[in-house]
């Protein structure tokens, strides 16, 4: 970072705090997805734009619009549509979905967070920096729950690590930080209802398993909400 540069520590400050938001997220998914079924873990995971708009209007007191916020109860109806039918409500699994919120206030102050990062800094640099705290972090994570079994002992399980590393971390994160630089964050976390569109439509082609009409009109429900959240004026809060 440039000393001589007066957004350079806000900048550091506002990397470091996504990188550690978003080892938390992590961090609480994969609990969550260990002690709830997957849908549920899913479906608490995508509630973090709820986080995204709270924190938008409270903490940096900017105006949430009505067209936003009808784009949100629109994407999480869809969402919710898209796991219905393999979501469940159980005692022994409310710890699990209790970690899917936590995962969802991780994310969603995760993506505050880099946006406050992108308003100074470049997306590279903002990337690199929050990627080191959160390899840093679940570094520490990993050892604690699972130091017998830390290192991969076959090549496809490498292959899986490398891939997940160049592929959702360098590339996905990477994306994110430069859409978060050129959209506003709320936005942004609509966007991501996105991954539960394709990961169902993944399901279908690549799994062979079939879309239900309930699922059907999730997806449709979710491309409608960021239709309608989407920004109509640059720099307008939406």
């Amino acid at each position: 970072l440039d000393r001589s540069d007066p957004g350079a520590g806000p900048v550091q400050r506002s990397s470091l705090l996504a990188g550690a938001a978003f080892a938390g997220d992590l961090t609480f998914w994969h609990l969550s997805i260990m002690a709830t079924s997957v849908a549920n873990a899913t479906f608490f995971a995508t509630t973090a734009p709820i986080v995204v708009v709270l924190g938008t209007w409270l903490c940096l007191r900017r105006r949430v619009s009505g067209a936003t916020l009808l784009g949100l109860a629109l994407c999480l109806a869809g969402g919710a549509a898209l796991v219905a039918e393999s979501m469940s409500v159980a005692p022994g699994r409310l710890v699990g979905d209790l970690y899917g919120v936590v995962t969802a206030f991780f994310f969603g102050s995760f993506l505050l967070f880099m946006a406050r990062a992108r308003e100074r800094g470049g997306a590279a640099r903002v990337t690199f920096v929050s990627t080191l705290v959160t390899a840093a972090i679940l570094l520490v994570v990993a050892l604690v729950f699972d130091r017998e079994r830390f290192f991969a002992h076959s090549l496809g399980t490498w292959a899986s690590l490398f891939g997940l590393a160049f592929v959702s971390q360098v590339a996905g994160q990477g994306l994110l930080a430069v859409a978060l630089g050129r959209l506003p964050a709320v936005f942004s976390s609509l966007v991501i209802f996105l991954e539960a569109v394709f990961a169902a439509a993944a399901g279908w082609v690549v799994l062979g398993e079939p879309l239900s009409t309930v699922q059907y009109a999730g997806g449709a429900l979710i491309l409608v909400g960021i239709a309608m959240a989407r920004p109509r004026k640059q720099g307008q809060m939406r």
